[in-house]
């Protein structure tokens, strides 16, 4: 908890917002998606799947792939604990639903369903979008699954499967055109570069990667820094949760801290 806090503390001396970027493609992500007040109507939707994970009670049993929790004591979790504490919040849903929003990618990859409450936000921003999410536990992609055919979101192909055994047979998905990645699995530095690697066939040049927790652990921010420094790397955003990567060839490399 010390490391989190001083890497928080580093994080609001060194960011910024859109007035210290002057990259026109960074500026334009940062003024009309990051910081977009519209109160969209989906919204409403998210809203409701939250508040009917956080009104059920019932517990399973969770198999855990990743680094641990720091949260829970017990692999038998009640589902809405597992809501309130290890989902997505409120505020970081309606970004990554205004994100999909403004980049409409086609193909949507999520490493780590859950509860399916990031899952639900990536469908919305875009419905005609095709998205494959991963998740390691049977127990908890079962309430997923049942979940988001509660609220007709019918675009998503939960897939229930150890990360690494199915990314190694990622080349033919890669070839449909993977657009979007979001990472929310194993918050290991291993894990992460790993994927990182295993998935660099599927990129193009309008990539748009997204990993969670960057500065959980000293692990992590290995990790990202060594993301960071990667030659097919050009432009990342650091919004202390999350870490954005871009592919864009035709941009310099360059690095930003913008507070979200």
């Amino acid at each position: 908890m010390l490391q989190i806090t001083k890497s928080y503390l580093n994080f609001l001396k060194n960011s910024t917002n859109q007035h210290g970027v002057h990259s026109p493609f960074v500026f334009s992500l940062v003024t009309k998606c990051f910081y977009d007040k519209t109160s969209y109507s989906e919204y409403k939707i998210l809203n409701e799947y939250r508040t009917t994970l956080l009104q059920n009670h019932e517990t399973i049993q969770v198999t855990d792939f990743g680094a641990g929790s720091r949260v829970f004591k017990s692999n038998t979790r009640k589902i809405s604990a597992i809501a309130k504490n290890a989902g997505i919040s409120k505020k970081r849903a309606e970004l990554l639903f205004r994100i999909v929003r403004y980049f409409q990618p086609d193909s949507i990859l999520e490493i780590g369903t859950s509860l399916g409450l990031a899952t639900s936000a990536l469908a919305l921003g875009n419905p005609k979008a095709k998205i494959t999410s991963l998740e390691g536990c049977s127990n908890t992609i079962t309430i997923a699954k049942n979940q988001l055919q509660k609220f007709n979101i019918n675009t998503v192909e939960s897939i229930n499967s150890e990360f690494s055994t199915f990314l190694k047979q990622i080349p033919p998905l890669g070839a449909r055109g993977l657009e979007l990645l979001y990472f929310d699995g194993n918050h290991s530095k291993k894990a992460t570069l790993d994927y990182f690697e295993l998935l660099l066939p599927t990129i193009t040049n309008e990539s748009v990667w997204i990993f969670d927790d960057i500065h959980w652990s000293k692990d992590m921010e290995e990790a990202w820094a060594e993301i960071k420094n990667h030659p097919k790397v050009t432009v990342t955003i650091d919004t202390f949760q999350w870490g954005f990567v871009f592919f864009r060839r035709e941009q310099q490399k360059e690095h930003f801290i913008i507070r979200v």
